[in-house]
């Protein structure tokens, strides 16, 4: 299964001005707030990333899956890699995830490939 989104950078932007950290902390864990590095590119970035981790899952945001049930951290090469707590993995019965993240022109767009289990 795969899932894409879409963001602009500067709607990110506005709202981390609004809310501050109040505003991060609805989606992004503490150690994926200090890898965004306060980027605005990086944070659309990881918003985009778990947004289309929800579509690949074809669940999106809500009572199955959560922002925070997802876990964003960078390779040695600082590609980005994403996960799920293991009881979403099982939830989901996932074998692996892909992930990447572009920027250009103003929007971060995010591509997750989710492999299942074949019980």
């Amino acid at each position: 299964m795969i899932g894409i989104d879409i963001v602009s950078i500067a709607r990110i932007e506005k709202c981390v001005k609004r809310f501050k950290m109040k505003f991060l902390e609805r989606f992004l864990s503490p150690s994926e707030i200090l890898l965004c590095k306060d980027k605005s590119s990086t944070i659309a970035g990881f918003f985009a990333l778990k947004e289309a981790c929800s579509k690949a899952l074809q669940v999106g945001i809500g009572k199955e899956l959560s922002f925070l049930d997802m876990h964003i951290s960078k390779s040695p090469k600082n590609a980005p890699l994403i996960t799920l707590s293991k009881e979403k993995m099982n939830y989901f019965n996932i074998q692996s995830l892909s992930a990447s993240i572009s920027h250009d022109a103003g929007f971060a767009i995010a591509v997750v490939m989710v492999s299942s289990l074949n019980l």
